[in-house]
């Protein structure tokens, strides 16, 4: 953070990522204004508090407040369309100063704790339309039950830099308190000189040991941790035997110092986020789906697609969902090399089908159960001639059903976890283990209630087509569904509800201000239609749709803005409808785990 030092900054919005770097940069030196089109934004209190010598400008976001002034850098919050702060940026990039976000600010920060203390994570990235929240917890979950450090932060709270400077403050706690030690030996052997294990001490667990863990090819999985470093791979060339799958990152060098800062870093990233970063390079990442959102804040789906592909960066390992035809293009074109076969940037990727790679995480039916599998290469013996199709072994992980999180969704997320959590070089076994220990995350296909035979689900974090039609495959494969749909739509095409509703729902009740618009698109469908003025009506009129062993889904496949505060209240509202149910139909609360739509 040497470079913040004396540097005159401007943030663009004060919303809690602005906060986050206003606080950063005054923490490192910097003279710091923050300027929102808001007289009185939320957290100008705050910014007076912690960041006392910051200036606040409020006002119109205009060239004036670089040009002619001694800025040297410009940071934008991510909630910000590109267009508002455009005559901001533009000015500032045609003067040459620096410009970023939140996340540019995380991004030099790691470079240059590389450089001053030797220390190097494994950062892993998550993004996506939808699954972002559900795969990132789990991956942290698994991470830290193989026994490495770690620290979630991102899109969803706590801020990256809060984490950051939260991190730091240890580190320097734990700097003090080695300098007393080497001050008086004869402490030494009473403190504590290494930070305690994160997670458990079983992370080196033989796979062939685990219940519910079954190898087709028995090996030594503990080989793949010693994999050299490899950016790209031959096209169609198997790898040598001690290059086999999983992929997995090179080790961190050797720090300088004695470090206690997490081994691991697990960010959640929005497309918001993404949009306007720089210098970012994970060391792995995954785009998890592509579908309809956001699309007034970046204009089109292809500048949605764009702003997440930045995820990858220029070396990391992407990880990819080769059932999303959009996340498959991100893949570069391999690069021709004269005599050589073409080389392909590394990659693995995950689906709710068979793999057909070796790496690749898939789903496999046995006797009509879905386990989660792993391809491996075929052993030499069994090796077809150069140019043959190539075999492989497929590993069966654990079945689907042992998952708290429920649904072929959840069992696709579950195995982009474990490809992440996997190429950072944890072991397979515990991972298993925090896997059938997840629960999901509230208002993600959360079971609500059971009354009188009808399962209710709060999906109200369901704010996009894509996430409804994930929830209802999910759910509709065990059930008949009525759904509610509604809200703001924030200009997306419904007409990709069509499919999945006529083919699981038994009716569809429409709420909120787009609620004709998704009217139109299901017309067609046969599927009855009914109109609901509030949410209490609307859980009305879907019990009265529904019968016993059907499920009542609120996915309302729109923001809540329209109606509600948020989408979390939207869900109090939702289940406060359900209890009254269930104060007279003698209702069995769940107390299984709450699920995501990917």
């Amino acid at each position: 953070m040497n470079q913040l030092k004396d540097l005159h900054v401007l943030i663009l919005g004060l919303g809690a990522s602005g906060l986050a770097m206003a606080r950063w940069c005054a923490r490192f030196g910097a003279r710091v204004t923050v300027a929102d089109t808001r007289e009185h934004p939320p957290q100008l209190e705050s910014l007076c508090r912690e960041a006392p010598q910051a200036v606040f400008a409020a006002g119109p976001f205009a060239a004036a407040l670089v040009e002619g002034t001694d800025v040297r850098a410009v940071f934008t919050s991510p909630g910000l369309p590109p267009a508002a702060v455009a005559p901001v940026v533009d000015a500032a990039a045609a003067m040459g100063l620096w410009t970023g976000n939140e996340l540019s600010l995380f991004a030099q920060a790691l470079r240059e704790l590389r450089t001053d203390l030797g220390y190097a994570p494994q950062v892993l990235a998550i993004t996506g339309t939808n699954g972002k929240t559900t795969v990132t917890s789990l991956t942290g979950q698994l991470v830290e039950r193989a026994g490495k450090s770690v620290a979630v932060a991102g899109n969803i709270g706590p801020t990256l830099l809060d984490t950051l400077a939260a991190k730091l403050d240890e580190q320097q706690a734990h700097a003090a308190a080695q300098a007393e030690i080497q001050e008086d030996p004869e402490d030494i052997q009473d403190a504590p000189t290494e930070p305690p294990a994160a997670g458990p001490a079983e992370a080196s667990t033989p796979v062939a040991d685990e219940p519910g863990v079954e190898d087709v090819h028995p090996r030594d999985l503990s080989d793949a941790e010693e994999a050299p470093e490899a950016k790209f791979e031959a096209q169609d060339e198997p790898p040598e035997p001690d290059e086999e799958p999983p992929v997995v990152l090179p080790p961190p060098e050797e720090p300088k110092v004695s470090l206690v800062l997490p081994q691991v870093w697990v960010l959640e990233l929005s497309s918001f986020q993404l949009d306007g970063a720089r210098g970012f390079e994970p060391s792995a990442a995954v785009v998890l789906n592509i579908s309809q959102d956001h699309l007034d804040w970046h204009g089109s789906l292809q500048a949605y697609a764009a702003a997440k592909a930045r995820v990858f960066g220029q070396q990391g390992l992407m990880i990819l969902n080769r059932e999303d035809p959009m996340v498959m293009a991100m893949l570069p074109e391999p690069v021709r090399v004269r005599l050589q076969r073409p080389l392909v940037r590394t990659h693995v990727t995950f689906g709710g089908d068979m793999p057909q790679r070796p790496g690749d995480f898939g789903l496999e039916l046995i006797n009509g159960m879905a386990w989660l599998v792993r391809a491996l290469e075929a052993d030499e013996t069994r090796k077809k001639r150069k140019g043959d199709e190539e075999e492989l072994h497929i590993q069966r992980l654990m079945p689907a059903d042992a998952l708290r999180i429920r649904g072929r969704h959840n069992a696709v997320n579950a195995l982009a976890a474990l490809a992440l959590a996997s190429a950072a070089g944890c072991s397979l076994a515990p991972m298993l283990y925090g896997l059938r220990e997840y629960r999901g995350e509230p208002h993600r296909v959360e079971p609500v209630a059971i009354v009188d035979g009808i399962e209710y689900f709060d999906d109200s974090k369901g704010t996009n087509v894509g996430a409804t039609v994930a929830a209802l495959q999910g759910l509709g494969a065990e059930r008949r569904v009525v759904v509610i749909l509604g809200g703001d739509g924030k200009g997306q095409d419904f007409s990709p509800l069509a499919a999945p509703v006529a083919r699981h729902a038994r009716a569809a009740v429409l709420i909120g201000r787009d609620g004709p618009q998704i009217r139109a698109a299901l017309e067609s469908t046969g599927v009855p239609l009914l109109d609901a003025a509030s949410m209490e009506q609307a859980v009305a009129l879907a019990t009265q749709q529904a019968g016993a062993g059907d499920a009542v889904l609120m996915s309302p496949a729109c923001a809540s803005f329209d109606m509600f505060d948020n989408y979390e209240h939207r869900a109090r509202v939702f289940r406060e409808a359900v209890d009254e149910l269930a104060q007279g139909g003698g209702a069995l609360a769940l107390s299984g785990g709450p699920e995501e739509a990917v």
